[in-house]
């Protein structure tokens, strides 16, 4: 069983936490591709808009006889056949979220958690207890960690420390969730995530519950 350090926000270790290997054990990249997609769907506006035939602007008069003329038959100035007429089949508002099995959700995360371990991008702390609310001296923190460029924080409750959020939400790059706001987008588009020790046990613990059960062979 894996292991990974716990560090105070110094960056001195200060203990240790053994990782599932039913989380941390495998990551598959099939289903963080199919997760990433599905979330990005999700956050398509999809207010796109074209105006038809009964939308643009103009008389609905015939602009001339049907017969006679010499000239092609026309109806309205707002055919699409027309500049300036309705648009055919266009765009119209919808939303693209599409349903997701949440056992394909929890593989994702756990794939994209087992992935930034092995990229040595996780950091656990054993506290994000700040004595006060400093976006300067929290960057100092940050680099202390070895948590550079863009970073994702974990905490277990972000109402139970304050600091850390008054502390966080200014500085570029930087994002502050909870343990069941995590998403396997949010791993996978930040370097380096940063765990409080309760919110990573607590979010293990739920992803080993609901992880498959292998099937050893029999011996005969």
């Amino acid at each position: 069983m894996a292991t990974i350090d716990v560090v105070n926000l110094g960056g001195e270790k200060v203990g240790s936490l053994e990782l599932a290997e039913e989380v941390f054990g495998a990551v598959n990249e099939d289903l963080l591709w199919e997760a990433v997609k599905h979330y990005r769907a999700g956050q398509r506006a999809g207010t796109h808009a074209t105006k038809n035939r009964k939308l643009v602007s103009g008389a609905g008069k015939k602009l001339w006889k049907q017969k006679g003329t010499g000239r092609a038959r026309v109806g309205s100035i707002r055919s699409p056949l027309w500049r300036h007429g309705g648009t055919v089949h266009g765009p119209q508002p919808r939303s693209y979220d599409y349903a997701f099995p949440r056992k394909k959700l929890l593989g994702a995360l756990r794939s994209a958690l087992a992935a930034k371990f092995a990229d040595g991008k996780l950091v656990v702390v054993d506290s994000f207890e700040l004595k006060e609310a400093k976006t300067k001296g929290f960057r100092k923190t940050l680099d202390a960690l070895k948590a550079k460029g863009t970073t994702l924080l974990v905490e277990s409750s972000k109402s139970e420390n304050h600091n850390l959020h008054l502390s966080s939400r200014n500085l570029a790059g930087v994002e502050l969730l909870t343990g069941n706001q995590v998403h396997p987008y949010h791993l996978l588009r930040y370097e380096s995530a940063v765990f409080s020790r309760p919110a990573l046990e607590k979010l293990q613990e739920s992803l080993k519950t609901s992880a498959p059960k292998r099937k050893h062979a029999e011996v005969a």
